[in-house]
């Protein structure tokens, strides 16, 4: 019998190094989602695997993902039931941080490229993390696709444990197809993003 594939073994299968992918165009990242798409990759699928990577708790300038629910959603035109989040700043109740999944793919490679400037080293391991406050980047033009994935959580609305990534999966976290948007599509959520970051 086969057994079920986890979020490790989708990382160990697809490893896309963050210098290259840059680089590519975004007809080679709309190729490599429909490839991950096809892989069922979904956020159950995500939520398995080591339970060394599951944590309660976040630390700002690493990469997590998990369930959520909004206290304010009713208020809300949009919102991600599965953010894929670089935390910056705890609070009190819960966090501020840097949704990715807000972007489309290609966007979010090339500003994950522009946030390496920050990594705390160049290992590209467990311990490399993003150093930077939000007084750093707001304004600054290079980084204005955080514009729209500045998003505020609530501990007591997170529906799942937290599934920490390294950063040498990083770059492949950014195209898995685990977006849940609640109120619009992908690409309608994609489009007014777009229009933020140029305003």
């Amino acid at each position: 019998m086969a057994t079920k594939s986890t979020i490790l073994d989708v990382f160990e299968k697809n490893q896309y190094d963050l210098a290259t992918a840059s680089k590519k165009s975004r007809s080679w990242f709309e190729q490599e989602v429909s490839k991950l798409t096809r892989q069922s990759i979904t956020p159950q699928k995500v939520l398995r695997g080591a339970p060394d990577d599951l944590v309660n708790k976040i630390r700002p300038g690493f990469l997590y993902m998990y369930g959520y629910d909004p206290k304010t959603k009713a208020d809300l035109p949009y919102y991600d039931r599965f953010p894929l989040v670089f935390p910056f700043r705890a609070t009190a109740d819960g966090f501020y941080g840097l949704n990715m999944h807000y972007l489309p793919y290609h966007f979010r490679i090339q500003l994950l490229d522009r946030l390496m400037t920050f990594a705390s080293n160049k290992r590209m391991d467990e311990t490399t993390r993003l150093k930077y406050s939000w007084a750093t980047i707001d304004g600054v033009s290079k980084f204005a696709a955080v514009k729209p994935c500045v998003k505020q959580y609530l501990y007591g609305h997170v529906k799942t444990q937290f599934r920490q990534i390294d950063a040498d999966n990083w770059a492949t976290a950014m195209l898995l197809p685990v977006e849940r948007f609640v109120g619009a599509t992908k690409p309608e959520v994609w489009s007014e993003s777009t229009r933020i970051m140029r305003k």
